[in-house]
């Protein structure tokens, strides 16, 4: 019976994407091959073509299942107001793209070239039931949702691939640390402004910084409702 079960599991189309993601994890797009599957799944690709059509498919399907999870997540205190909610689903989706370091492309290239979902359309919404809740106008509804969805996910995408120094032996703070020199030595002439923030750029916080900006995006939609 437990042998069964496992072999149950295993030919789920829930199990495949499981274990999609798990190889994603681990050795990024590159590893993730229809052998690699049936080797970690200890079955057939025969089994596995009956779930899911080719990787195409697969990655679609293992970027949905880590968004959804993501989003999934209920604000503290929930009801909170949207403004807290938007924060929540934008945290949400910032620490899976922290995570996943194969998230930020696949989501890219699902917004601009399988906008039709299914991730999109889930992003969409979960963001612009938020933002119909702030009370902007109908009219305004795709404009400040996918203001804020791309500043979102190019934010998070950015900080994630910040997160990974260029040089393997330098953590977050040595090479924040080795930028701001940079910047602090530019010439004064040509990059006052840039001189100005080095500092700023050695202390930030990500994800205070990444709120901030949310905060913004947020103030711009009011402002517009005055």
């Amino acid at each position: 019976m437990a042998s069964r079960t496992r072999r149950t599991e295993a030919l789920s189309r829930e199990r495949i994407v499981e274990a999609a993601v798990e190889l994603l994890d681990a050795a990024g797009e590159g590893g993730l091959t229809f052998r690699a599957l049936t080797e970690r799944l200890t079955t057939g690709p025969g089994a596995i073509y009956w779930h899911v059509a080719n990787k195409d498919e697969l990655l679609t399907a293992a970027t949905d299942a880590v968004v959804a999870a993501a989003l999934a997540v209920e604000p503290a205190g929930s009801p909170g107001s949207p403004r807290q909610e938007i924060h929540v689903v934008a945290l949400g989706l910032f620490d899976a793209i922290d995570e996943h370091p194969w998230l930020a492309t696949q989501l890219a290239m699902q917004l601009s070239r399988r906008p039709s979902g299914p991730v999109t359309p889930r992003i969409f919404e979960s963001i612009g039931r938020r933002v119909r809740a702030l009370g902007v106008p109908e009219d305004g509804w795709f404009t400040a949702t996918s203001a804020l969805m791309h500043y979102i996910l190019g934010a998070a995408g950015q900080n994630a691939a910040n997160a990974h120094s260029p040089d393997p032996g330098m953590g977050r703070d040595e090479f924040l640390d080795a930028v701001s020199t940079a910047w602090e030595a530019l010439d004064a002439d040509d990059y006052p402004f840039t001189r100005a923030v080095a500092g700023q750029l050695r202390e930030h916080d990500d994800r205070e910084q990444f709120l901030a900006g949310i905060d913004l995006v947020l103030a711009g939609i009011r402002a517009t409702l005055d």
